[in-house]
């Protein structure tokens, strides 16, 4: 895939707590450093579903802000990824989206369904329209994007047929992703290896 002028897309990979979040926001403070006029903004996919995740996301909240004063983050709620990803990014403005498992996640188990007595069941269909609206958007972002992914394909199979079925698709997911990228870095115990791409 021809490479955009000006724009460098990366996909950051890792484990739970392998140190992801914390080399995207390096990504955004060495962008803010550059220049003067250079805007950084994290879209932030969790939702606080309960009171565990409304904690840790007011968590992550400050901690960001005291490592990174300068990064602006959006919490999406209903808004969709592909289309917030389009309306921020611009030549000066550094796009951090934090991160795809969970953005994924909510469409694969929207809350609706989350709460039904029924076992979920997710309309492929709709789920893979906006997995392509993702990758649209990828294609035509105007400035430089992070995209935060988790690797959850390195453990043993799961039991669960939804369960499998979700890690294919956050493996597809990944892989697609990386492939219109110009960097993929795997975090390991907060350390970078280069996948694709240089540091």
């Amino acid at each position: 895939m021809r490479k955009r002028v000006g724009v460098m897309r990366e996909l950051v990979l890792g484990g739970q707590k392998s140190g992801k979040s914390r080399w995207a926001e390096a990504r955004a403070a060495r962008w803010l450093q550059a220049e003067p006029r250079h805007r950084a903004v994290l879209l932030a996919t969790a939702q606080a579903r309960d009171a565990e995740m409304r904690a840790r996301i007011e968590r992550h909240r400050r901690e960001r802000a005291e490592r990174v004063p300068g990064l602006e983050t959006l919490e999406l709620g209903e808004d969709d990824v592909p289309s917030m990803l389009l309306r921020q990014s611009s030549p000066q403005a550094l796009v951090v989206v934090d991160c795809l498992t969970l953005w994924l996640t909510q469409l694969w188990w929207p809350a609706e369904a989350r709460h039904a007595t029924a076992q979920p069941t997710p309309s492929l269909t709709d789920v893979q329209a906006r997995v392509d609206a993702l990758l649209h958007a990828l294609q035509q972002v105007g400035g430089p994007v992070v995209l935060v992914s988790n690797e959850i394909g390195l453990g043993v199979i799961p039991m669960g047929v939804q369960v499998r079925a979700f890690v294919d698709a956050l493996g597809a997911l990944n892989q697609r992703v990386a492939a219109v990228c110009e960097r993929v870095t795997l975090m390991v115990a907060g350390c970078p290896c280069v996948v694709k791409g240089d540091v």
